[in-house]
């Protein structure tokens, strides 16, 4: 689609904020208002519209993106939403460990030990750790556990957290990132910890690169939309 609006402004909607171009109002894939409730996010929905060149780029806006996620997708059945993440917490990232490299081994502890104890902490449960890839059942009080933790949730940050946990494929450290527990820069290089424990030992893929840039790219937004919820 080409631009065709000259002037982008910030407007009531509701009780919240929506977005007009040339007074018109921004509206959703859905038709519904895109409507936020603060002005801090409405402002940066705004510039990504100003932003726009002679044609739009959904890649460049991802504001907007995930603002039409939460009400399009996301609003209607919150449960449903969030079921696939949910099911992160039966296979966390965090609990599988190197058993041939006792480097990365120990860097996986490092890294992800505390994660894991902050989580233990904060929601009463304990984490069944194995070495390999090979499926491991965690506690059932665990899983119920971190299940009801993505359901407390609101749609706006069960919107932002899936990017998150299908990026790093750890729930822990996505709901690190929304309680403020842990920096998301902190958490990314966790998640990432692998790949780039790898790249240190082999070097540097240029593919591989350019798709972990893509990935950090995504999880930066997330993280940046949760800070200005």
């Amino acid at each position: 689609m080409k631009r065709f609006w000259k002037e982008v402004a910030v407007v009531p909607e509701g009780t919240g904020w929506g977005i007009a171009l040339d007074g018109r109002p921004v509206r959703t894939p859905q038709r519904a208002p895109l409507a936020v409730a603060n002005p801090a996010l409405a402002e940066a929905i705004a510039t990504e519209w100003r932003d726009v060149g002679e044609t739009i780029d959904p890649a460049a806006m991802p504001m907007t993106g995930l603002t039409n996620a939460a009400i399009d997708l996301a609003a209607p059945d919150v449960a449903t939403f969030a079921a696939s993440v949910a099911a992160y917490a039966q296979s966390d990232l965090l609990c599988y460990r190197d058993a041939r490299d006792a480097a990365l081994h120990a860097e996986q502890a490092a890294a992800w030990n505390p994660l894991l104890a902050w989580a233990e902490g904060r929601y009463g449960i304990e984490f069944a750790l194995t070495q390999g890839v090979l499926p491991i059942d965690q506690p059932e009080t665990t899983i119920a556990a971190l299940h009801g933790a993505v359901r407390a949730l609101d749609h706006w940050r069960i919107t932002a957290l899936t990017p998150l946990v299908t990026i790093g494929g750890s729930l822990v450290a996505g709901l690190a990132l929304i309680e403020k527990a842990f920096d998301a820069d902190a958490l990314w290089q966790a998640v990432s910890l692998d790949e780039l424990y790898q790249e240190r030992r082999w070097g540097a893929d240029s593919e591989a690169q350019k798709a972990r840039a893509v990935k950090q790219r995504d999880w930066d937004n997330a993280a940046r939309f949760l800070g200005l919820l």
